[in-house]
């Protein structure tokens, strides 16, 4: 295709030993990549390839948090938190999927250090004590979070590095292909796919590729259905996180509980009602079976 290196933006490195007294390993799109020795019984190779968020980068985004905090030095504390929330979150997510946790103490720390001193600068003349009552609050169990009042409602909190989950990037799978009509495997993966309604795909990301009820994978050829944990009748609203996906026959034995009501078992699936083409007398209720021929 005629493309070629360039020659300015190229380098050799090593990713285990020192190379003409450079560091091993290097960085790619704000990844730090490198190998390290292990004993025999860690890795077969002798090394573990470890990937950390680049120290470059590390540093790009605590000055961006510390640039935010300074601009704010006036605002109120709930301004504050609307700005710091979507960078955490954003820059979290990023690197979510490699070794991030002692990076994401590290900043956690660094930002809780700017915050104070955020604090202080507004209250010169308050102690520490009071400041921390002020600003800080006990939410699940921790006691250092940053947020605002609750005052009848819930509070405007701080999202914190260390509260992203740490997920491994899962390889594809060897055969798999988008194009190979495999409509659970992909929605499972992607949380989409253009033949998959969207609420199922999220449904099959959320619950990974299981059951709700079984927890065993669902296979091609399955049928799903989605079901209201709390039924409509009973309360329940139809909202995600109200919804689960299962199986048919396990949707089906579902269905049938949620219509036992006053000791009477109706499957809604035994019931269809026969139009009444005249539209002068009651509609007529038939009962009918899979399997059963019509009445």
């Amino acid at each position: 295709m005629g493309l070629e290196l360039k020659p300015s933006k190229t380098r050799l490195t090593h990713t285990l030993n020192k190379y003409e007294s450079e560091e091993p390993g290097f960085n790619f799109l704000g990844f730090n990549i490198r190998q390290f020795k292990v004993g025999k019984y860690h890795s077969k190779q002798g090394f573990k390839t470890i990937i950390t968020p680049s120290k470059e980068k590390q540093k790009i985004h605590y000055e961006r948090i510390t640039s935010i905090i300074y601009d704010h030095g006036q605002a109120p504390q709930v301004a504050l938190i609307s700005r710091l929330n979507p960078v955490i979150r954003g820059w979290s997510n990023y690197y979510s999927t490699v070794i991030s946790k002692e990076s994401y103490s590290k900043l956690e720390h660094l930002m809780y250090l700017k915050l104070k001193a955020w604090a202080e600068y507004r209250h010169p003349n308050k102690s520490g004590e009071w400041i921390a009552k002020k600003y800080w609050r006990t939410i699940g169990g921790d006691n250092w979070v940053f947020a605002t009042p609750n005052k009848g409602k819930n509070p405007m909190r701080l999202m914190k590095h260390t509260e992203t989950p740490i997920i491994r990037h899962v390889k594809v799978k060897g055969d798999a292909s988008p194009y190979d009509g495999n409509l659970v495997y992909w929605s499972s993966r992607m949380g989409t796919h253009p033949e998959m309604p969207k609420r199922v795909a999220t449904l099959l990301k959320q619950q990974k590729g299981k059951c709700a009820h079984c927890g065993l994978y669902f296979r091609e050829e399955d049928v799903l259905e989605i079901d209201h944990k709390i039924p409509l009748k009973k309360g329940g609203k139809d909202e995600h996180k109200n919804l689960q996906l299962l199986h048919r026959h396990y949707h089906d034995v579902k269905t049938a509980k949620d219509d036992l009501v006053g000791g009477m078992h109706l499957e809604k699936h035994q019931i269809t009602e026969e139009p009444d083409e005249a539209k002068v007398s009651r509609p007529v209720l038939k009962t009918s079976r899979s399997g059963d021929g019509a009445a």
